[in-house]
């Protein structure tokens, strides 16, 4: 993970120059991991930042244009769009060319993109945990991957060299890489991601309905809790629109246990049972501590 090191790749293409796109683009520039990186993106608008910033070394709304003689591509609009994308470009991509993206859902992914793409282009999918609640070109930087996990997850028969070499691509830039299924890695980030943001736009969506006088002294009075609530609602709507819908197995299954186990302390609250609430937040306690040893606080 150092400038000096030989690039892995001599053109990648970024589709989508939003906050993860563009942190890419400028985490690949600074460590040195691509000759060039070209950008696309539908806003001419966000093309001409992503130049203006230096973010890309050129941009373009076409992505067919973008992805000729890119080495890489990656894909990192909203999920929900990536089907069109795969079918607009598939025709583009050049032989031994890697495909691969930045979503929080890894099976639909593999449905969407897989089938359009051309004999010998590998699909590498990956997924790195990083993220804050700001979006666009403006909001992307080098650092955002340093010390984060990103998933790797290579579909059956996915070539193995591809799927290392984009796994070291993630090391390069800052990231722990970790590989696994994808349907394991959907029930992993349905708790750990997904229920989490369902949670806090419910909880501010809350908030939103109160009358005028007391939502402005919930704004007022916020405390830490809400707060960051308020964050991670803030989250790209668009982005999370397509994760709830193209995950929503795994995101119902989980809601359901979390419905379960919040009626369990309705009860516990309703009927005074002081133990039982103490031994639920001990053992929360513990998974907090788990987070902070682990580094990922």
């Amino acid at each position: 993970m150092t400038e000096s090191a030989s690039p892995l790749f001599e053109r990648v293409a970024i589709v989508g120059i939003g906050l993860i796109g563009s942190s890419l683009a400028r985490a690949l520039r600074q460590y040195g991991v691509a000759r060039a990186v070209v950008g696309a993106d539908r806003s001419e608008a966000v093309c001409a930042k992503a130049v203006e910033l230096g973010i890309v070394d050129v941009a373009t709304t076409e992505v067919p244009v973008a992805v000729e003689g890119a080495d890489l591509v990656v894909l990192c609009t909203p999920v929900g769009a990536y089907a069109a994308v795969a079918e607009t470009m598939a025709d583009h991509l050049m032989p031994g060319a890697v495909v691969s993206d930045v979503g929080s859902v890894k099976q639909a992914v593999v449905r969407d993109v897989a089938p359009s793409l051309p004999p010998g282009v590998a699909f590498i999918p990956a997924h790195p945990v990083a993220g804050t609640e700001h979006s666009g070109p403006e909001a992307g930087f080098a650092e955002l991957f340093q010390g984060r996990w990103c998933i790797v997850t290579p579909p059956p028969g996915a070539a193995a060299e591809a799927a290392e070499k984009v796994a070291d691509l993630w090391r390069r830039v800052g990231s722990r890489v970790e590989v696994m299924e994808p349907a394991r890695h959907d029930r992993i980030l349905a708790i750990t991601s997904h229920l989490p943001h369902l949670i806090a736009y419910t909880i501010v969506g809350t908030a939103a309905d109160l009358e005028e006088e007391t939502k402005s002294a919930v704004i007022q009075f916020s405390a830490g809790g809400f707060r960051d609530f308020t964050r991670i609602a803030a989250s790209d709507p668009i982005m999370w629109r397509d994760v709830f819908l193209n995950n929503r197995e795994a995101v119902l299954e989980v809601l359901q246990r979390f419905t379960e186990d919040l009626t369990a302390l309705q009860r516990a609250i309703r009927w005074g049972e002081g133990d039982v609430l103490q031994e639920r937040f001990t053992k929360t306690r513990a998974i907090r501590r788990g987070i902070i040893d682990a580094k990922q606080a």
